[in-house]
C-alpha cells in the first residue's frame, strides 16, 4: 500500500461551463438607437404640449387683461358722463353765485380724481393708443370745469359779465372736443383691438359730456344760469327795458294739487309727472325759462328739469316734468319746485315753492 493512497478522498471532476450565447453583431446598438428615437419623440411631444399650454395660458391672460381694460374704461367713462350732467344741473339749479362756484369747484375735484384713476388703469400694450386719447378727453373735461368755476362770479357781476359768459361758452367747446376725441378715437380703437383679438361679448361704452350744444352760445349760457349779461345775441348783452319776472302759479301731480298742508300722492305705475304752471309777470317776453323739481328725504335726491322755450308777457306756461325714477314710497319727503330767474328779474321770492309730500301705492 502506498503511503499516499491511505486516507486520500476522491477528487470531484470540475463542472462543465455553460456555453455562451451568440449575439448578433450590432443587436445592442440597434436596440439602444430605437430607444433613443422613442425617447426623443416623446420628449418633443412633451415640449410641444408644454409650449401649447404655455401659449394658451398667455393668450388667455392677454384676453383677460384686454377685457379688464375695457371694463375699467366703461366705469370711468360712465362716471365722466354723469359729471357732465351734474355740471349742467348745477348751472341751471338757481343757486347763489358764490354757492354755485363752490359746487362747481367741488365737481372739478371729482373730475380731477377721475383723471388720476384713469392714469392708474392697468393698460395692455395694445391699448396704449386709446388710453392716451382717454386721458386727453378727461383732462379737457376737468380743465373746462375748473375754468367755468373761475368765471362764475364775473358772469353774475355788473361789469365784465359778457366777457365771462363768452369764456364759459368757450369752455363748453372744449367739452365738445372731448366728446369728439372719445367717440372718434377712444371707443373705435378699443373696439378694433377687441375685434383683432377675436374677443366677443364686449360692449364699448360711449361717453358724451355735453348733451346740449346750446351752451356754446354765450347768450344761452346767460339765460340758463340766470346772469344779467348775455341775454340776447345783441352786442349790448343787457335785458330789454322794463320789468322782467315770472311767478309760480300751481303745481299738481295727476289729480292732486299740491298745497301748504301735507300732500299724499298715490302712485299708479311708473314715476309720476309734475305739472308746473307759471306766469310771465313782467313787461317783456321771456325765453328759455328753466323749471326745476327736486325731491329730498329719500336715499338720494331726485332732480328733474325742463326748459320752456318762450312765454309771452302776461301769459301762463305749463311744464310737465316726469321723474327719472320712482320716488320713495311711505316716506315723508320734501318737494321743491323752482322757476329759474330770468335775466333782469329782481323779485324772485315767488319763483319757488316747497311742499311736504308722502307718496303712497295706489
Amino acid at each position: 500500500m502506498s503511503f499516499f493512497e491511505e486516507g486520500d478522498e476522491p477528487r470531484r471532476a470540475p463542472s462543465p461551463r455553460r456555453p455562451l450565447r451568440a449575439r448578433g453583431p450590432g443587436a445592442d446598438h440597434q436596440t439602444l438607437l430605437a430607444r433613443r428615437v422613442v425617447a426623443g419623440v416623446v420628449g418633443l411631444l412633451f415640449i410641444a404640449l408644454l409650449i401649447f399650454a404655455v401659449n394658451g395660458c398667455l393668450n388667455s391672460a392677454k384676453k383677460t387683461a384686454l377685457k379688464d381694460y375695457n371694463r375699467n374704461v366703461t366705469q370711468l367713462a360712465t362716471q365722466s358722463q354723469a359729471q357732465g350732467k351734474q355740471l349742467l344741473d348745477l348751472l341751471t339749479g338757481g343757486a347763489e353765485p358764490l354757492q354755485l362756484q363752490d359746487q362747481v369747484n367741488s365737481l372739478r375735484g371729482d373730475a380731477d380724481d377721475l383723471v388720476r384713476q384713469a392714469k392708474k388703469v392697468d393698460t395692455p400694450g395694445e391699448m396704449k393708443a386709446p388710453q392716451r386719447y382717454l386721458l386727453q378727453s378727461f383732462q379737457f373735461r376737468r380743465n373746462g370745469i375748473a375754468k367755468i368755476a373761475a368765471q362764475l362770479p364775473a358772469a353774475f357781476g355788473q361789469e365784465g359779465a359778457d366777457a365771462a359768459l363768452k369764456k364759459i361758452a368757450g369752455q363748453m367747446q372744449f367739452f365738445v372736443a372731448s366728446d369728439v376725441i372719445y367717440q372718434a378715437d377712444v371707443a373705435p380703437l378699443i373696439q378694433q383691438v377687441l375685434d383683432d383679438k377675436e374677443i366677443g361679448g364686449q360692449t364699448v361704452v360711449k361717453s358724451a359730456f355735453l348733451s346740449d350744444l346750446g351752451w356754446l352760445d354765450p347768450a344761452y349760457v346767460g339765460r340758463q344760469i340766470g346772469a344779467q349779461g348775455g341775454t340776447s345775441p345783441s352786442t349790448s348783452g343787457t335785458p330789454a327795458p322794463g320789468l322782467h319776472g315770472t311767478g309760480l302759479a300751481s303745481v299738481s301731480v295727476g289729480a292732486v294739487a299740491l298745497g301748504s298742508q301735507a300732500n299724499t300722492i298715490p302712485l299708479a305705475g311708473g314715476p309720476p309727472s309734475f305739472d308746473v304752471k307759471f306766469t310771465n309777470q313782467g313787461e317783456n317776453d321771456e325765453f328759455d325759462v328753466k323749471v326745476n323739481v327736486s325731491i329730498e328725504g329719500g336715499d338720494k335726491p331726485i332732480k328733474v328739469s325742463r326748459t320752456v322755450d318762450t312765454i309771452a308777457k302776461g301769459q301762463t306756461a305749463e311744464a310737465s316734468l316726469t321723474l327719472g325714477k320712482a320716488p320713495p314710497v311711505g316716506t315723508a319727503v320734501t318737494v321743491k319746485v323752482t322757476v329759474a330767474k330770468v335775466p333782469g328779474e329782481q323779485k324772485t321770492d315767488n319763483n319757488t315753492a316747497t311742499y311736504d309730500v308722502l307718496f303712497a301705492t295706489g
